[in-house]
């Protein structure tokens, strides 16, 4: 009896792969074929693990065999079992270090409006004010506003050959890297993206990006806890995220949320504190009087309950409002009581971001798997 290696091969493309769809050879399940004169051997990986599964490719491969070749040859089969390899979602932002960046800061809130993206551009700028090398990612992908409030609003990031490779360099204003969304939208056009397209969105904005060394790199998030914050933590290893919130109950209760959100076992991102804005209202015709419109000491008293610490608070104070908008953030003022309060919450967010990177190994990038509309979160 005459046979070859193409007649077994020949025999097996009549086999459908279990779970696959694909013959057995298409799919490259038959990793080896040996023939000893009437003895055949075939090495055989599948990936579905059941008994059932194995017994009935055996069973079938044997009965191929034996059906289009001949009843006397004696099949052997080796069966190996092997986790198939995960299908990347081009989407998905996958979790890598950037090159000479030292710190990655989240700035989160529970709730929109509390000025969150206020307190991040002008804790930036207190930080380029000591002399720190410091850059903002407007990750918040739905109302980008940093580009405003650092008066680059018309700017456009220019194409830079680093490496033999087309990066965006970011814009450049009172000593702070900025890249925002903002830069790319139309302004009076609402962006209406699902997840994975925000997703791709910040993969570019992120490591396709020159950022050069910095000391610090603040990532102004979205409010709440969605997409965009699991895709973050997702691509970076952050050090450390702040989140902002003003007294009043209802957004201390989203606060809680956020800080819960980054303190999950499978996340676990140290919280460097709170920072309550809108502290309190001080008129510009009574600069020593204080109405506490919102509630007093909120922010704080919540920071005691979940033992995390409070980093300062921010007057709600009309001059703040005036120079975010025209792009000139009263952290660039000097001996100013709100120039002392943003450098004072600055201050103590770098004591707490030196603890946490003495006492704390380096946080790891989590890998994130979307399972029928819900996201599974993981080390």
């Amino acid at each position: 009896m005459s046979f070859k290696k193409q007649d077994i091969y020949s025999a097996l493309e009549t086999i459908t792969a279990p779970g696959e769809g694909k013959s057995l050879i298409e799919n490259n399940n038959v990793t080896n074929v040996v023939i000893f004169g009437d003895e055949v051997n075939v090495d055989v990986t599948i990936s579905n693990p059941t008994l059932q599964a194995k017994k009935k490719i055996e069973s079938e491969i044997t009965k191929a065999i034996k059906t289009n070749i001949s009843e006397k040859i004696e099949v052997k089969i080796n069966l190996k079992v092997e986790k198939p390899v995960e299908k990347k979602d081009p989407n998905l932002i996958r979790g890598k270090e950037i090159p000479n960046i030292k710190n990655i800061i989240a700035v989160a809130s529970g709730k929109g409006g509390v000025g969150k993206s206020t307190v991040t551009a002008n804790t930036a700028i207190s930080l380029a004010k000591m002399g720190f090398s410091v850059g903002v990612l407007d990750a918040d992908v739905y109302g980008p506003s940093q580009h405003i409030m650092f008066d680059v609003e018309k700017e456009r990031p220019l194409s830079v050959n680093v490496d033999g490779r087309s990066k965006m360099k970011p814009v450049e204003n009172y000593g702070v890297k900025l890249l925002s969304l903002g830069f790319f939208t139309n302004p009076d056009q609402a962006v209406i993206w699902r997840g994975p397209m925000a997703s791709k969105a910040l993969n570019q904005l992120i490591f396709d990006a020159a950022w050069g060394e910095l000391d610090f790199l603040l990532i102004d998030l979205p409010p709440g806890t969605g997409d965009v914050h699991l895709s973050i933590v997702q691509a970076l290893p952050i050090n450390g995220a702040v989140v902002v919130s003003t007294p009043q109950n209802i957004a201390l209760a989203d606060a809680k949320k956020g800080v819960a959100m980054f303190q999950q076992d499978s996340i676990k991102v140290p919280v460097l504190g709170i920072i309550e804005n809108m502290a309190y209202f001080t008129p510009e015709e009574l600069p020593e009087n204080k109405y506490y419109i919102f509630g007093k000491d909120g922010a704080k008293n919540l920071a005691e309950d979940i033992n995390t610490k409070f980093l300062g608070e921010v007057p709600l104070v009309q001059s703040i409002r005036e120079s975010g908008d025209v792009g000139s953030p009263v952290a660039l003022q000097e001996d100013t009581v709100l120039e002392e309060a943003f450098s004072n919450i600055t201050k103590e967010m770098v004591a707490q971001l030196l603890e946490r990177n003495k006492n704390l190994p380096p946080t790891e990038v989590v890998r994130i798997t979307t399972m029928s509309g819900c996201s599974s979160v993981k080390k």
